[in-house]
């Protein structure tokens, strides 16, 4: 079975809550960068692309030698669905296992990226998708009733049920699973827990300035080793 492994990086040039995120300064380099920077280091990535509609992220793949992949209009406009999006990456793409990259997660270590490249070619493999999660230890309420506790015995955080949610730090699946499915997650999946900090993800100001500090004091040496 064929073993190539291609990483996309998405990046659009519309932001709605960040402006130019992708391309804005982050501390001494920017999100575009320091991703492209950190996935250069794993191994057994046979091709890493940039998908985009924006000059600028195209100016810094070419700087930083890597291909880019120009998206249509259509696929980068705001109000496109995420099945869209990951069914038309998934058609564009030329590879057998598609690797997503998002730079709104700054903070993922090369060591856990290697870590899930490594898992998804183990032998024996049994799951077409690896998706990086969070725990989610939270009093969780929909109209006006309690999800995952009963609101008379209320327990500790420690003792809620496990429940995680995807943070779409990393993913890696089958592309041909991406592609009829239209989503980042196949039918037999593999989470992958993330540290808070890792699993940091910049969705709005207040997230990029909190990820920022955090790089600024954690340094480029510790996000590469």
């Amino acid at each position: 079975m064929s073993k190539r492994l291609v990483a996309v990086i998405p990046v659009r040039a519309g932001s709605e809550r960040v402006p130019s995120k992708n391309t804005r300064p982050f501390h001494d380099t920017t999100l575009l960068d320091l991703k492209l920077t950190v996935m250069k280091q794993v191994r057994n990535i046979d091709e890493i692309i940039v998908n985009t509609d924006c000059p600028q992220c195209t100016e810094i793949a070419e700087r930083q030698q890597v291909r880019v992949q120009p998206r249509d209009a259509y696929f980068a406009a705001s109000d496109v669905t995420n099945d869209q999006h990951w069914r038309h990456l998934a058609e564009v793409t030329e590879c057998d296992h598609l690797m997503m990259a998002q730079v709104t997660s700054p903070l993922i270590r090369r060591s856990t990226l290697q870590s899930a490249v490594d898992a998804w070619f183990a032998p024996g493999r049994d799951f077409d998708s690896l998706n990086s999660v969070s725990e989610e230890r939270k009093f969780l309420w929909q109209d006006g009733k309690p999800l995952n506790y009963d609101a008379d015995r209320t327990p500790k955080s420690q003792d809620l049920p496990k429940i995680v949610s995807l943070n779409f730090a990393i993913t890696i699946i089958e592309r041909e699973v991406m592609r009829s499915r239209g989503n980042v997650v196949g039918r037999r999946p593999e989470f992958l827990d993330l540290s808070r900090v890792e699993a940091l993800d910049i969705d709005d100001s207040l997230d990029f300035g909190i990820a920022e500090h955090l790089y600024r004091e954690k340094g480029l040496e510790w996000l590469l080793s």
